[in-house]
């Protein structure tokens, strides 16, 4: 199997539930928090950790206890935590997340040490970079990071997927030359192209990303499945998977992280797209961010 590098964030959740998101204005009552590791990053590493992935986690967290429990979480996943940074001046990343009845979540990050991960922290460690097959990037680190990472990963001949999520105001287009797979949801396609109508116009989008240089794009569409455009296959659509869902948190985490990880075991990308469609669907029946997400021999199980 090839070996994958995330290189993103690590948050600690703390998430309500709650009867509906709250208006401007509104104050709601919720009867429970729960605290959960979590982060972009650490979802993607801790997903490949247990779908058997040999995964790597570069990042930076705070020498604090949250910064201890995502130690310990990604271990038990089995994912190589030497690339975790420990910085003295800064808090571990927070995100503070709402739950509501359907299963639809809202997100507010305090990056914390996340906002710290710099270029220079990729030079030093850039021996996790060469021996890495496959690496993974998120946008919940500074974006001028992420573009020299990638563009030296792409320098040393890997493949770099993105999950272009959250989308920054400055994202940068000399990005999409650097970037092999990438895997926006329908939201982050429209903030991406300034294309709105998705429904009607997702061809169009599409088309838009691939000319300013996006080799292999999947599109996250919820209920509507998973949109495809890829050097091999051209285009094409995947079914969604019916399920009742309770909570979206870490499902596009855990799609990419599922991706990724059927790539290094030699799947097409299509193949890699139909299994972590799965992967999502069962994330989505459970609660919280790490937590939801099934091990190899639950994915089989449902498959």
């Amino acid at each position: 199997m090839k070996k994958l590098l995330v290189i993103g964030s690590l948050n600690l959740d703390m998430v309500v539930n709650v009867d509906h998101t709250p208006a401007t204005g509104e104050t709601i009552l919720s009867d429970k928090m729960n605290l959960i590791p979590g982060g972009k990053g650490a979802n993607q590493a801790y997903a490949a950790g247990r779908l058997g992935a040999d995964v790597t986690m570069l990042g930076a967290i705070g020498s604090d206890t949250y910064g201890d429990i995502q130690i310990e979480s990604l271990k038990k996943a089995g994912v190589n935590v030497s690339g975790l940074i420990r910085r003295k001046e800064e808090n571990t990343g927070i995100a503070l997340i709402t739950v509501n009845k359907e299963g639809d979540n809202s997100i507010v990050v305090v990056s914390g040490a996340n906002g710290t991960l710099s270029c220079e922290d990729i030079d030093q460690y850039s021996s996790l970079l060469q021996e890495a097959d496959i690496i993974l990037f998120q946008l919940e680190i500074p974006i001028e990071t992420v573009l020299y990472a990638a563009k030296k990963a792409k320098a040393l001949g890997k493949t770099v997927i993105l999950d272009p999520a959250p989308v920054p105001k400055d994202f940068p287009d000399e990005l999409y030359r650097y970037v092999d797979i990438l895997k926006p949801n329908e939201t982050e396609l429209q903030m991406l192209t300034k294309v709105s109508d998705m429904e009607n116009r997702l061809c169009e989008a599409a088309g838009l990303l691939k000319e300013k240089g996006v080799k292999n794009l999947l599109v996250t569409l919820g209920e509507n499945g998973v949109y495809l455009d890829a050097e091999e296959t051209g285009v094409c659509q995947i079914p969604a998977i019916k399920v009742d869902a309770v909570d979206t948190t870490a499902a596009g985490d855990s799609f990419t992280a599922a991706l990724a990880v059927m790539l290094a075991r030699g799947k097409t990308l299509k193949e890699a797209a139909a299994f972590a469609n799965h992967v999502s669907a069962i994330v989505v029946t459970r609660k919280g961010a790490q937590s939801s997400i099934p091990s190899l021999s639950e994915v089989q199980k449902f498959i």
